[in-house]
């Protein structure tokens, strides 16, 4: 999706015009690829790195405009969200001492982004998905301002026909309904691209494929989302589930979502990938094909097209390993593009990343040969998923039907695989070393990016800080590391004084309200509540429906004024909630501030508020809670006057 000027399909004739190009690119490759006319016998390598700015209170800044132009630097673009960056790197040969020259452009491009972006009052952080980020960060005002973005969303909505709706169980479980695409830029990458010639891509692809699931499991750092503990590389759920166009239809039957590991090998050619997602996913933005030459045209020439339209298509389906066609210098070449790493924990380990990803991709060519013979793709794919869910712990098939837990497949085979691979191919030997010599201790120490965030949050467990303000503190720990360059397996793990100040995380109720709540329903009956406010010591529970709508309120109040009038049977049965219960209650929504929940609660003489979300109880805040917030503000304005 790198094309800005882009615009959603909204007529007939605009895609049927889009569609005739797409349709004429794919006949225009068809075409290069029987001519000879793709690069072949060279080797190049590039990343993308995509991060987060935040804030001094290590909350997301949607700042991306400002700090583009503070940068002033052409490596530097967009992402989705006003919060989010990506920066190209320079394209390597795949020789010699590529390792160490791209980790020195990543890091004085980051050092320089750093710098620019501080005056702004912004931190970037290299994370998979942000620890501190919030549902509200995810409207539209956060969406980046070009055409492609706005165009994006439009289209996705108008084809999943209703709202995107994520549910990702790990140790805990989260279910988000959201309006737009924006659930999608809570991730970000580090994506390495691998040139490879036209008559190797499907023996090279299908590679990719199976030493995805190892790579993965090595490199997990994206464990946390809107505070919940989810899966080791959340990434890859809240990916596949968060542009999920499909309609309910259409899930039925099974079809596959736009972002997805595949469903099988491919055998000769990339135009199997390429014609197979053409057919099967609907163009959804579109570009101004006038403006290019006829491809067709071009290629009787002899000069390669860009195929705009293919390449635009191809951006908006999300294979982890995609295919990507490319002109340098007016000579065409095909890459495989790794999408799965995450960003971070440091730049050196994304290096180790790397190393043993290239290193992987060409040691495992030659050891194993054809792969589509060696194993099942069902069970490839199974790894996959089990490295996104388990990291090092996930328990892999592999080549011969041996069965193996993922660390110790690493460390025994695939460790000393890539090492040979490097080297058999020229790589300097010290950065090999280096490189691999830092994702073993990882692996050994089992101490990955996503095990050091589960790890800081149970030491933080105990503590009396908010979810939110241990959100804050993961996210505060992660930039200090970052800056120490350390590699993450030798991180100290992150405690909650990691930040001063607390109170970004009492703003709004959303940040501090009680989620895990009791509630009955209105035909309950009245001793149900009496007990349930005895046995957990509730002054104030809530009353719903069996869909969830807030109907009502009961308190300790309304119970003591039912015992005052004599409470017990009378002719008509026992006394229901629906009798006693206060219907509807005072409101608040999770953006409301706290000091306007605290206006509200004295203007209406109220203990409790429930919060609610389109109509759904989604939390409740009472007197106490808004009595720990004072506390903690006039703890907290003492000790500024002590320092000051």
């Amino acid at each position: 999706m790198g094309e800005h000027d882009v615009e959603s399909l909204t007529s007939d004739e605009r895609l049927q015009a889009f569609t005739g190009a797409l349709l004429d690119d794919v006949r225009a490759l068809e075409v290069m690829l029987e001519s000879g006319m793709i690069e072949s016998g060279v080797r190049r390598v590039g990343a993308e790195q995509e991060m987060f700015l935040v804030n001094d209170g290590f909350r997301p800044a949607p700042l991306a405009m400002e700090a583009l132009e503070a940068i002033d630097d052409a490596h530097f673009t967009t992402e989705l969200a006003r919060f989010n960056l990506e920066v190209n790197l320079p394209v390597y040969a795949f020789e010699g001492r590529f390792l160490s020259l791209m980790e020195a452009d990543l890091r004085r491009l980051l050092e320089h982004a750093i710098e620019r972006v501080g005056p702004l009052g912004a931190k970037i952080v290299l994370t998979g998905i942000l620890p501190s980020l919030r549902l509200d960060d995810l409207g539209l005002e956060n969406m980046t301002p070009h055409a492609r973005y706005h165009a994006l969303n439009e289209s996705m909505k108008a084809l999943r026909g209703g709202d995107f709706k994520t549910r990702i169980k790990g140790v805990d479980e989260l279910f988000a309904r959201h309006d737009n695409v924006m659930l999608e830029a809570c991730n970000t990458s580090f994506q390495l691209h691998f040139q490879v010639g036209p008559e190797e891509f499907a023996f090279l692809y299908n590679v990719a494929q199976l030493v995805t699931a190892p790579l993965l499991a090595a490199a997990v750092n994206s464990p946390m989302l809107l505070g919940k503990r989810l899966w080791k590389e959340t990434r890859v759920a809240l990916f596949e589930q968060s542009v999920d166009v499909r309609s309910e239809a259409h899930q039925i039957r099974g079809g596959r979502r736009r972002v997805s590991f595949g469903d099988a090998w491919i055998d000769n050619s990339v135009m199997e990938i390429f014609k197979d997602d053409v057919a099967r996913f609907r163009t959804i933005v579109a570009i101004d094909r006038d403006r290019d030459p006829d491809p067709l045209e071009l290629v009787a020439r002899g000069e390669a097209p860009q195929l705009s339209a293919l390449r635009l298509h191809n951006g908006t389906v999300y294979r982890w390993n995609r295919p990507c066609y490319g002109v340098q210098d007016n000579v065409a070449h095909l890459r495989i593009e790794n999408r799965v790493l995450p960003a971070g924990p440091t730049v050196v380990d994304e290096m180790a990343n790397a190393a043993f990803f290239y290193g992987l991709m060409t040691a495992c060519a030659d050891e194993y040969g054809d792969v589509r013979e060696r194993i099942p793709f069902g069970d490839v794919k199974a790894n996959f998923l089990a490295a996104a869910r388990l990291g090092l712990k996930a328990q892999f098939s592999w080549i011969g039907g041996h069965s193996m837990p993922a660390d110790e497949l690493i460390l025994d085979e695939l460790l000393p695989m890539a090492h040979a691979g490097l080297i058999d191919h020229g790589i300097e030997s010290s950065d090999v070393d280096r490189y691999l010599g830092i994702l073993h201790d990882r692996v050994e120490s089992r101490q990955t990016g996503a095990q050091w965030m589960f790890d800081s949050v149970a030491r933080m467990e105990n503590s009396s800080r908010t979810v939110d303000e241990r959100m804050r503190a993961l996210t505060a720990a992660t930039i200090a590391r970052q800056t120490s360059a350390r590699p993450v397996h030798l991180w100290e793990l992150a405690r909650d004084d990691e930040i001063s100040d607390w109170r970004p995380s009492y703003e709004t109720v959303g940040q501090f309200m009680a989620t895990d709540l009791f509630t009955l329903r209105p035909g309950d009956i009245v001793d149900l509540a009496a007990n349930v406010m005895d046995w957990e010591r509730l002054r104030h529970v809530p009353v719903e429906s069996d869909d969830g709508s807030l109907v009502g309120l009961i308190s300790d109040r309304a119970l003591l004024r039912l015992l005052a009038r004599g409470y017990g049977k009378n002719d008509q049965g026992p006394v229901l909630i629906r009798d006693v219960m206060k219907p509807d209650p005072v409101t608040v929504t999770p953006a409301t501030r706290t000091l306007d929940a605290i206006r509200l609660m004295r203007k209406r003489k109220v203990g409790c508020l429930p919060v609610v979300e389109k109509g759904r109880l989604v939390g409740l805040i009472t007197e106490r809670d808004l009595i720990d917030v004072a506390a903690q503000l006039v703890e907290q304005q003492l000790k500024e006057a002590l320092d000051t």
